[in-house]
């Protein structure tokens, strides 16, 4: 049975109904991206504002990349491996096609700068002498690869090899791919600045970034380009401005300007008429639970994680918020059970939502506890 906390429900709508009145002009429409299979998605609260073919199977291209480096940033994470640990380039990177970073056969390059290297000059040779590196073979690492991609939910993602090259059943989708970048943005940010240098040089071979946004747009921070003629130009983008990050995926269009230009377009139609704001701080106090049979009578509530809520600049007063708290819990509760959940809706539609969790244990109570509590139950 679960049981609606109306107390609760008035406090957090008088809390978000503060402010001036709100605009009731409703927001224009996206800009018209042609068929390119695009996506634009808010990266605290997870919410897509623009989506076009976003779950349509297509070649990644060199956004493959994306994944390759996530892989090896989640094995530093493990210090599984080192930035300053040197990997032997072998034949096999040495002959991808492609574009290269110039690593030559038998040389002996830091982690650090094959990193680099494959996210700036976007080198294959790059990408296969890492993979290489960390699974010891390129297949093996494919293979971690799409186990990533399962565990992050991206349903419609197979991966084939590490840089991007066409090759059967090798595909990913717009939304899949924002999914991936707002992983790689969270979980390794001190590695995700490497998306934003604009050229490095390498065997005395200076490259610039394929990015035009990085030029463009100061607020652009990454992320990366993929081009083949199967794919066509493909870029993911994020910026941020006032404490709002963004992600932008166009997938399929015709010229490295048309990805550019897509892109930009999507990042300021999101920033212009979209707001993201932080309702309520993880890990704090929100409510609590009524607990039966237990060594305690109940139990203090909160979110996982931040929540964060995206809807249209300027109506910030029109989200209403409510709580639902299960009171007919049993214990033992164990540290992280779900026994509720935050709803805010915007317009009678949910803008977001979020389980509430018991933030700390309760063992069983003993013998009196629970046959009093019994009783009491059966009246309940």
């Amino acid at each position: 049975m679960r049981l609606f906390a109306p107390l609760l429900f008035l406090v957090l709508s008088a809390f978000l109904n503060t402010g001036l009145a709100a605009d009731q002009t409703p927001i224009p429409g996206p800009p018209e991206l042609g068929d390119a299979a695009h996506i634009l998605v808010d990266y605290n609260s997870g919410r897509a504002l623009v989506e076009h073919n976003a779950d349509q199977r297509l070649e990644p291209a060199s956004l493959t990349k994306i994944m390759t480096a996530y892989v090896v940033f989640r094995e530093l994470g493990k210090d599984n491996l080192k930035l300053d640990d040197m990997v032997t380039v072998s034949a096999k990177a040495w002959h991808t096609e492609g574009s290269r970073m110039f690593a030559e056969v038998g040389a002996r390059i830091s982690v650090e700068n094959l990193l680099k290297g494959m996210i700036v000059q976007s080198g294959n040779d790059a990408s296969v002498a890492l993979a290489e590196h960390v699974a010891g073979d390129e297949s093996v690492f494919v293979q971690m690869m799409n186990q990533n991609a399962e565990r992050l939910g991206m349903v419609n993602t197979h991966y084939k090899n590490s840089m991007g090259l066409p090759a059967p059943d090798h595909y990913t989708t717009a939304r899949d791919l924002s999914i991936l970048t707002r992983a790689l943005i969270e979980e390794f940010p001190e590695y995700y600045k490497w998306h934003s240098i604009k050229e490095f040089l390498f065997n005395g071979i200076k490259q610039t970034n394929r990015n035009r946004l990085l030029w463009r747009d100061p607020t652009v921070d990454g992320v990366k380009t993929g081009h083949t003629d199967g794919a066509g130009y493909c870029l993911v983008t994020s910026a941020l401005r006032d404490n709002m990050r963004l992600i932008s995926v166009v997938l399929g269009t015709r010229s490295d300007s048309d990805r550019a230009n897509a892109n930009e377009a999507l990042l300021n139609y999101g920033f212009r008429f979209y707001e993201t704001r932080l309702l309520y701080k993880g890990n704090e106090k929100l409510a609590e639970a009524r607990v039966w049979k237990g060594d305690s009578s109940s139990v203090e509530l909160a979110l996982a994680r931040d929540f964060y809520t995206t809807f249209p600049r300027g109506q910030y007063q029109k989200l209403k918020a409510g709580m639902e708290v299960n009171n007919m819990v049993t214990a033992p509760v164990n540290q992280g059970d779900k026994l509720g959940s935050v709803k805010v809706t915007f317009n009678d539609q949910t803008a977001g939502q979020a389980d509430l969790v018991a933030m700390k244990t309760v063992a069983k109570g003993g013998f009196f506890r629970r046959t009093f509590d019994s009783v009491r139950l059966i009246f309940k």
